[in-house]
């Protein structure tokens, strides 16, 4: 509990961060740009020559081509080898990413981590190459940095003097001390590798070392030089001296953890470039910079990764399930979620700015002032809902795409009639053309009000709002406020219209925000009552798979449906939420409550884990972004074909007969009857642990309850009246499937007791109907053992061959095997990653009954 309540600080502490940082960056940008006015910012920008903007995206490529090498040297730092195409894609994806999205081993070493585990490589290879790149990286900066902040040292901002020293040399010195200290310890103790927890880090050899110098000092250096050829020719700045900026600023991004640094970066730069050239022209540049070296290779990147998304959703769902017409659904509303945000964005940014005026001219005779007063505050609102109702679109809810596909076409007709912006109301229907034809992959019925945003998306609204508000500020700061702008109708009034609009904008988010303040918080999980086990068991009753009567155990929480028609069974240990099996009940309400089941343990910053799942419903989780881990396979026996006649049923018909011939004898208990023979039942029960020296197992299994015994018929083995063995009998619903759960038998029990007892329910379940007959799983087996099979399955394969000291896996199998079923996988879908070993030892856990009896029996 406590870990989770640091990681609850942790992640509102970072986007509040992030939200003062940026404010305070968009505070000094705001200072040095004073004298400027907003049109000429523009006109910097749409002036730089067409020259200058080809070399500078020729210098990016350049760049992000020298930031594959850092990939391709760590391949070559823990000894394996990758095809260099596959090496440079995943670098450029997650250098692109991070670059961005800031946090860089995090977003970066997610992107590789999605890769390279693809194709093959195992958590602590891809942990090495992160952490190689990521040193690497710094390398690179430290030795550029401190060799320009020692030949080349600025003033500090006097925001800062407080600091010891008022110049970067000591700074500089300070970085090339450390890249001296790394090279000594490649030189000197490289043999020994630097050891956390359980993982060994080599130290690269001195030519690893020199590489890394090389590698990471030129892209910093051919970064720098993009903006470097993009600010205004003539300034007298000397590249060197640039560069001490350009360092000075990038620390600055970095520390801040602002995505991409924005803001931040620019607040530096502007402070010490205002005395060499027009803060209107460096802004310019820094605007076409952060187009060409961010934005450009982000986009590119996202296109890149969608690709490999959908190529490895296309082979999921071939392999589990053939049915294609699920491979967009856990595609395309992410990308039309960040495509809405955008569309938000741009819609309320639009409205803080002045129209164009030869724009508004055009316009008036065709438009009436009050329609264009009322189209621009109405775009400026369509822009916030389509921040909020973005999450829905992340979330497939059926209403958000109504509602976004209704706020898109107004936005159209708003971003026209407000000033003829035609390329706001390109993008809007753009975005609007990629919507219509995804109706299908919104299926979700959920209310849009019950959704709960992040704390990061909240943070990435907020900085939307103070942007546009800056915008507001900044590009009408020739204005002078009056109460009377407030009442100001005219066609050339730019400052009143993006004034009320954003107060309108204000005060409709504060209208959410307070709403979402005050609706109630989802309580912890917690057993259901009496009333709630009603609708359980009426759900379990109509229920096709018999294990679904394992909801009646009396250890698990319920999510039930909207409707309350269909449930998902569950159970918290640690920090997994652990559904069982797939949902129960209403076909058309399952894929909901998946969703409503990760959301809710999202909410509560765990992980949602489904265990035992079965083939044919993994569409149901693909989409969830979980990873798949097959577990094993049940075996089922097909009642109408099965007899014990032919040599392949020998062994059980000699069991059969010969138990029969001594007197013993099989007999179906209807509840009613099964609480007169309770104490017979807890007598054997106890007698089969002691001999058994083990403990109860639950959660997938049966535990002795009486209660729970009591909800089923049961089968006993007896001679005369003694009985010796018991077992609880699950029924589905149309006699579709029938198996048991809770085996037991005393040591007055003959041997092979228990194979009579199935051999005698199957032919009582032939006799009566039903068409299947559920042996139940056989972990891990129907593994394949191969070279490039996945790690968890080459695991799983050995466990169940060498595994016999700690489990009869293949014991099971084989006691199994003899009846000839049909064996179909079962699958775990969880996080991956370093989550997944956490996540087995809290199944194992729950199972268990604690951690003591993983350990014991």
């Amino acid at each position: 509990m406590e870990l989770n309540v640091r990681k609850n600080i942790a992640r509102t502490v970072a986007p509040l961060a992030g939200i003062i940082l940026f404010t305070a960056a968009l505070f000094v940008i705001h200072g040095e740009l004073q004298k400027y006015h907003y049109s000429e910012i523009l006109k910097s920008f749409k002036e730089l020559p067409g020259m200058i903007i080809l070399s500078a995206i020729g210098l990016t490529a350049v760049s992000y081509f020298v930031l594959t090498f850092y990939d391709t040297l760590s391949f070559r730092y823990i000894r394996n080898s990758l095809p260099y195409p596959k090496i440079s894609a995943a670098s450029f994806i997650g250098y692109a990413f991070s670059n961005n999205i800031g946090l860089a081993a995090l977003t970066g070493g997610s992107v590789r981590y999605r890769l390279y585990s693809g194709w093959g490589l195992t958590a602590i290879e891809i942990a090495n190459i992160v952490a190689f790149n990521t040193i690497t990286f710094w390398l690179g900066f430290l030795i550029v940095g401190g060799t320009v902040f020692l030949t080349e040292p600025i003033q500090l901002p006097p925001s800062i003097a407080s600091l010891p020293f008022n110049s970067i040399k000591l700074l500089g010195l300070f970085f090339l001390s450390v890249v001296i200290c790394y090279f000594l310890v490649c030189l000197i103790i490289r043999r020994a590798p630097i050891r956390i927890k359980e993982w060994d880090f080599p130290i690269p050899s001195v030519r690893f070392a020199i590489a890394q110098f090389a590698v990471s000092s030129l892209d910093w250096m051919i970064a720098g030089g993009t903006l470097y050829i993009l600010l205004p020719s003539g300034t007298g700045m000397t590249f060197q001296k640039f560069l001490a900026i350009f360092m000075l600023a990038q620390i600055a991004g970095l520390v801040s953890q602002v995505p991409g640094g924005i803001g931040v970066f620019e607040s530096i730069m502007l402070y010490f470039f205002t005395s060499y050239a027009d803060a209107s022209t460096v802004f310019g540049a820094l605007m076409a910079y952060r187009a060409i070296y961010y934005l450009m290779p982000f986009a590119a990147a996202a296109f890149m990764l969608g690709a490999y998304e959908l190529y490895q959703r296309k082979e999921e769902v071939k392999r589990f399930s053939g049915v294609m017409g699920n491979i967009l659904p856990g595609f395309v509303p992410h990308l039309l979620a960040v495509a809405t945000f955008v569309s938000g964005a741009v819609l309320l940014f639009s409205g803080a700015i002045p129209s164009v005026d030869w724009r508004l001219t055009w316009i008036k005779d065709l438009v009436p002032l009050p329609l264009l007063e009322i189209s621009h505050f109405l775009g400026s609102i369509a822009g916030l809902l389509l921040l909020i109702i973005a999450w829905g679109i992340f979330h497939r809810l059926d209403a958000a795409y109504l509602i976004t596909a209704v706020l898109l076409s107004a936005g159209v007709i708003f971003s026209l009639v407000k000033g003829f912006d035609y390329e706001e109301a390109i993008l809007l229907t753009l975005v609007l053309a990629a919507l219509i034809p995804c109706r299908r992959n919104f299926y979700r019925k959920t209310s849009l009000l019950r959704q709960r945003f992040t704390f990061a998306w909240t943070a990435s609204i907020i900085v939307v709002l103070i942007a546009s508000v800056w915008l507001l500020l900044f590009s009408h700061k020739h204005v002078e406020y009056s109460n009377e702008l407030w009442w100001q109708f005219s066609l050339s009034g730019d400052a009143p219209r993006s004034l009320r609009a954003i107060a309108g904008v204000i005060g409709l988010a504060f209208f959410f925000g307070a709403a979402s303040l005050f609706r109630s918080s989802k309580p912890l999980p917690e057993l259901p009552e009496q009333e709630k086990m009603s609708s359980v068991r009426a759900i379990v009753k109509n229920a096709k798979n018999a294990s679904a009567n394992l909801a009646l155990l009396g250890d698990k929480s319920f999510l039930f449906s909207e409707s309350g028609r269909a449930f998902i069974m569950y159970a918290v240990e640690g920090n997994s939420w652990i559904a069982l099996g797939d949902p129960v009940g209403d076909e058309e309400e399952k894929a909901e409550l998946v969703w409503r089941f990760r959301e809710k343990s999202d909410y509560f910053n765990a992980w949602p884990v489904f265990y035992q799942i079965s083939d044919e419903n993994l569409y149901l989780y693909i989409e969830l972004g979980l990873t798949f881990y097959k577990l094993g396979e049940e075996g089922r026996v097909n009642l109408t074909e099965f007899s014990l006649e032919g040599k392949d049923f020998k062994g059980l018909r000699h069991t059969h007969n010969k138990l029969e011939k001594e007197g013993w004898s099989f007999e179906i208990l209807g509840i009613e009857n099964v609480i007169q023979i309770m104490p017979r039942f807890r007598e054997i029960s106890s007698s089969w642990l002691a001999e058994k020296n083990t403990r109860e197992k639950r959660f997938s299994l049966g535990y002795f309850n009486e209660s729970y015994i009591m909800e089923f018929p049961a089968v006993i083995v007896k001679k005369e009246e003694q009985v010796v063995a018991f077992a609880n009998v699950f029924e589905s619903a149309g006699k579709e499937e029938l198996t048991i759960d809770l085996m037991r038998y005393d040591s007055n029990a003959p041997p092979g007791v228990m194979d009579y007892l199935f051999v005698s329910l199957m032919l009582w379940g032939k006799k009566e109907g039903y068409a299947w007959f559920n042996l139940g799983m056989a972990p891990l087996s129907g593994f394949n053992n191969r070279k490039l099979s996945p790690l968890w399955n080459r695991l799983g394969a050995l466990i169940f061959v060498h595994g016999e000291h700690f489990y009869n896996f293949q014991g099971l199998r084989q006691y199994k095997e003899k009846f000839h079923p049909e064996w179909s996988p079962r699958y775990l879908a969880s996080p991956g990653g370093l989550a997944f070993p956490r996540v087995l030892a809290n199944i194992a856990a729950l199972v268990s009954g604690g951690i003591k009896g993983v350990i014991s029996k």
